[in-house]
């Protein structure tokens, strides 16, 4: 856990080897990624190669107090009760030996030193952005960073995440709202696409994101928009909050001039709003980055949180 580079090589290495190959991915209930996650990027990786079998073994039958030669043999027992009858056995592990000793199969090694790919799954996951360049691309959406840019109208959320997206070579997710409707005049079905949309462009952005996801706004605002302008937020905006979790949140403070466009119709009301935005984060029990000053003060504020994150 994860899938890496190091593991694809295996597996091609593997694969060029024999007639058809099964992949035993092994996975415990306390794992720290999901089997359905893992098996999905397996599948995405390998998708098309027929002769790529990827099967899920619960482990719950290794004693990892027992000596390595113990544990293999208890291993070779169920995956000889579980699979066909193994040729060859492929690993990068020292167990891989005693293993294939175990089933009656040939050993072949791969990298066992672990010189053309020098990681391993634990520290990818301690420290992914480290060992970006190890991970698959479908695999890259799990660790991204998603940043919220978040508060009351024209307070530079959608300036900041184009110039935050270009500084960090990444992608940003637009207010798609303004993609959609072009005044304040909506109806809960408009709100409701607003918030489907959002999210679908969220996860679309994601796929291609690099290490981190700027978001010009979130579900939150568009249920506080809904409740201002319709007077009703319709139960489908929280279960789509439910898909989605932020590591930082940056609310912008209203300590800049107010600018009107074809939407903006709350200059008055800032204050107010801004109250709002923060008791909504307040009653999630969300942590913020309070974001103020000049615009050139703002990018020095948001500048410190994401170096502190790649770190």
């Amino acid at each position: 856990m994860p899938v890496h580079h190091g593991h694809m090589a295996l597996i091609e290495f593997a694969a060029n080897r024999c007639d058809e190959l099964i992949v035993s991915m092994s996975y415990r209930e306390d794992d720290p990624i999901s089997y359905e996650l893992r098996l999905l990027w397996l599948q995405e990786i390998f998708r098309g190669r027929d002769s790529i079998r990827v099967d899920v073994v619960l482990d719950d039958f290794d004693d990892e107090s027992a000596p390595l030669s113990q544990r293999t043999k208890q291993w070779s027992y169920h995956i000889q009760r579980i699979f066909p009858p193994v040729n060859i056995l492929f690993a990068s592990e020292p167990y891989g030996e005693p293993f294939a000793l175990h089933l009656g199969a040939e050993y072949q090694p791969f990298d066992p030193e672990r010189r053309k790919f020098p990681v391993s799954a634990t520290e990818i996951r301690d420290s992914p952005f480290r060992y970006w360049s190890f991970i698959p691309e479908p695999v890259r959406p799990y660790f991204v960073k998603k940043i919220c840019f978040y508060g009351p109208e024209s307070t530079g959320k959608s300036s900041l995440a184009v110039e935050m997206a270009a500084r960090y070579d990444t992608n940003y997710v637009p207010e798609v709202a303004r993609e959609m409707i072009s005044s304040n005049e909506f109806t809960v079905d408009d709100i409701i696409a607003i918030g489907h949309a959002q999210l679908k462009r969220m996860e679309e952005k994601l796929l291609t994101a690099n290490k981190i996801l700027f978001c010009d706004t979130d579900v939150i605002t568009t249920q506080i928009y809904s409740q201002h302008y319709l007077g009703v937020v319709p139960e489908v905006l929280y279960e789509i909050e439910k898909k989605v979790n932020y590591d930082v949140y940056f609310l912008m403070d209203i300590d800049v001039p107010w600018i009107a466009d074809g939407l903006r119709d709350l200059g008055d009301r800032r204050e107010e709003m801004m109250r709002i935005f923060r008791d909504e984060l307040g009653k999630r029990n969300l942590n913020y980055v309070l974001v103020t000053g000049s615009f050139v003060e703002r990018k020095e504020i948001i500048d410190r949180e994401i170096r502190g994150l790649l770190s």
